[in-house]
Order: C-alpha cells, then sequence, then structure tokens
C-alpha cells in the first residue's frame, strides 16, 4: 500500500525546543563563568568573519560615499552661488555708496553756490572732472566745460572745501585748469586770523604749498587758516585756499619758508564749480566816468 509523501516534517514540539535552548543556554552560561574557553573561541571566530562583515557593510559605506559627494557638490554650487549673489549685492552697495556720497557732495556744492552768488555776486558754472593726469608732475586736470558752456580763460576752480585752481586753457567743449600745487601758478591771499597779505605758490608737489618772500619777523602761525585776498579779481576774497603746515625761519636770512596743505583736492570729488566775477568792475568805472563827467 503506497503512502502519500510528506512534505512537511515535524520535528520536537514547542515546549521540547524551549527546554532544549534553557538547558543549552545554561551550560554556556556556566561554561562562560567557570572555564572562560568561549571568549577565545568568540575571538577566533570575529577575525574569520571579519572580511565578511566588511563585504557586508561596503554597499551602505559605497551608498554613504555617494551620498556625502553629492551633498557636498550640491553645498559647493550653492556655495558658488551665493558667493556671486554676493559680489553683485556688494557691487550695488559700493555704487549705492558712491551715489550717496556724490549726492552729499552735490548737495555741499549747492550750498557754496547759493553762498557765493549772494555774498560775492559771482556766477557758478557747474563742472565735472573729466581727465586727471597719471603723472604726478603734472598738475593739470580736464573739465567737460568749455566756451560754449560760457567758461573764459583765467576763471577760478573750486570744490565745497576751497579753491582748486584757475582755467588756463579754453576748448569749445572742454578745458584745462591748472591746479594750485603747479610750480607755476601763484594766488594772492590772506591770513584770517590777521588780515596779513601775501601770495601762496604751488611747489610742484601734490598736497603742498608755500607762501614765498615773507620776512621772518611776519605773524603767521601754524594752522593759520588762508583764504583768497581778492586783489587782482581773479579769484573773489574769503575762499579758503590752505592751512599753514610749519614755518621755517633763518635768523641770517630775510625770508621765511612758510609751508602749507591746500583744503580742497580734486582727489576727493569729480564735481567742481567755475567761478566768474561778475560784472562789477566795468559798471563802477562806467559810474566814475559818468560822474566825473558831470563834475565837470
Amino acid at each position: 500500500m503506497q503512502t502519500a509523501p510528506q512534505f512537511f516534517r515535524h520535528g520536537p514540539g514547542p515546549l521540547a525546543r524551549l527546554l532544549i535552548f534553557a538547558m543549552l543556554s545554561c551550560l554556556l552560561i556556566a561554561e562562560d563563568t567557570h572555564f572562560k574557553y568561549f571568549p577565545q573561541l568568540r575571538q577566533a571566530i570575529g577575525v574569520i568573519i571579519f572580511p565578511l562583515q566588511r563585504i557586508a557593510y561596503t554597499p551602505a559605506d559605497i551608498y554613504d560615499q555617494v551620498e556625502k559627494f553629492i551633498t557636498s557638490f550640491n553645498l559647493l554650487e550653492e556655495n558658488i552661488k551665493l558667493r556671486q549673489l554676493y559680489l553683485e549685492r556688494r557691487e550695488q552697495l559700493l555704487r549705492l555708496d558712491a551715489l550717496e556720497a556724490e549726492n552729499i557732495h552735490l548737495r555741499r556744492l549747492l550750498g557754496a553756490v547759493q553762498e557765493i552768488e549772494t555774498t560775492t555776486k559771482t556766477k557758478v558754472v557747474l563742472a565735472e572732472i573729466q581727465y586727471t593726469p597719471r603723472d604726478p608732475f603734472n598738475h593739470k586736470i580736464t573739465l567737460n566745460k568749455g566756451s560754449y558752456h560760457d567758461i573764459e580763460l583765467g576763471q577760478a576752480v573750486i570744490d565745497d572745501k576751497g579753491i582748486i585752481g584757475q582755467i588756463t586753457r579754453l576748448y569749445p567743449l572742454s578745458s584745462e585748469v591748472t591746479l594750485l600745487t603747479d610750480k607755476d601758478h601763484a594766488v594772492p591771499i590772506q591770513v584770517v586770523r590777521n588780515g596779513l597779505r601775501s601770495v601762496i605758490s604751488g611747489t610742484g608737489k601734490n598736497n603742498e604749498l608755500e607762501l614765498r618772500y615773507l620776512s621772518v619777523n611776519a605773524d603767521i602761525q601754524q594752522d593759520d587758516l588762508l583764504v583768497t585776498s581778492g586783489i587782482g579779481g581773479v579769484y573773489p576774497p574769503g575762499i579758503p585756499v590752505a592751512t599753514v603746515l610749519k614755518i621755517e625761519q633763518d635768523p641770517m636770512g630775510d625770508f621765511a619758508l612758510v609751508t602749507s596743505t591746500p583744503i580742497a583736492g580734486v582727489d576727493r570729488n569729480r564735481q567742481v564749480l567755475v567761478l566768474s566775477l561778475a560784472q562789477t568792475e566795468s559798471n563802477d568805472s562806467h559810474e566814475m566816468s559818468t560822474i566825473g563827467s558831470g563834475t565837470n
């Protein structure tokens, strides 16, 4: 008689398994406590299966490395974008700072225009510095206003602080200004403190002027403010020119060497003012001739 094949073999029951494993656990605990053989066995087995463990962990390590690479690449790309954005914002901020400084300078120039026009009867033309020489020995600049804008030779050029120079060459749409520091340029000045008059000249060096032919006993001190005296009719009176830096007196000589520092400067701003004296001298001479003819 044939019997059906047995696909599922039945082993010990659950209770028998529990008892077997419990006894085996007790034996292992007793051996580990008294005989100490299993720790050495575990170490040997660990050395044997360590390569297998590394092989088993390899996919996870590869995944971690790939994830780190992708994360670092994303961070690098984000860092580049943020740096580019920072540079763009920095450029805009610098432009805003430059515009703010230019706006402040223009406001000061506007205040100077109003003060000059009301006190000295002088017409003022706003101009912009178009070119500054790279040669340190060339003390001339070019403005973007010329004869077409009613600019004339000999007119004074100032900024919001004081005298810069004088128009010495004229073109239809531009003009050339000789700076105070040019060695061939001179300006009549007076000391604000006591009204002492003299002539200040350039030395050919940047930020340096000197008073020539001033007697050694002249009443002048360090930090004295020097302004235009108005003599000659080129520069309106009272415009700041320089401050006295140092005084060198030679007892054996006839003159003192007074070095001063210009107050204004073309290296600070781009906009300047061109002054032209109002036609008052001709009107005064016409009035004097009329009075003279009337008395005759």
